[in-house]
């Protein structure tokens, strides 16, 4: 328990690291945003209380909004995100059950089932945050572009960082 708790810590502070200094300041035009800190909440363990779980998302999303100046944007769609987290679990849960010990991860569950799971809640954490940040409907199909070609990107890198991990675990 306190050996997860520590990785986890770990994990958040890596994935905010990486966020605030690297990917804050790329410029990849006004169409591609990665947010690799969303894997913090998608790794997070299947069987975590989901209280806990929404909880973690908002203290997440208001680290970033912070760094972002961003007034609570990412907040809401953290918590969005880990709200729909159970039924996208559910709804792409193996035949029968999750094995008690399974982790959301690419070595557990494999990459068909990873890109499931994190491209769903990828592109509902970006829908939220996009449309609020926006707060218009005005310039739609402008706004839906962003969030298709940021959800791609952020998911290239989740799966990126999923080997990466992998490969540092064998």
């Amino acid at each position: 328990m306190i050996n997860d708790l520590g990785k986890n810590i770990l994990r958040f502070l890596v994935f905010l690291l990486i966020q605030v200094s690297i990917l804050k300041h790329l410029d990849l035009g006004r169409f591609i945003n990665p947010f690799l800190y969303v894997l913090f909440i998608l790794m997070l363990p299947i069987r975590s209380n989901k209280a806990l779980v929404m909880v973690l998302a908002f203290f997440t999303g208001l680290t970033v909004d912070m760094f972002y100046n961003t007034m609570g944007v990412n907040a809401a769609a953290c918590v969005f995100m880990a709200y729909c987290r159970p039924l996208v679990l559910r709804t792409y849960a193996p035949k029968g059950e999750y094995d008690t010990s399974a982790k959301p991860t690419m070595q557990s569950l494999g990459l068909p089932w990873l890109l499931s799971y994190t491209g769903t809640l990828v592109f509902l954490h970006h829908f939220v945050l996009f449309f609020l940040e926006a707060f218009s409907l005005s310039s739609f199909f402008s706004t839906l572009g962003i969030i298709i070609m940021s959800s791609a990107s952020t998911v290239g890198l989740i799966v990126l960082s999923q080997y990466i991990m992998q490969r540092r675990k064998t």
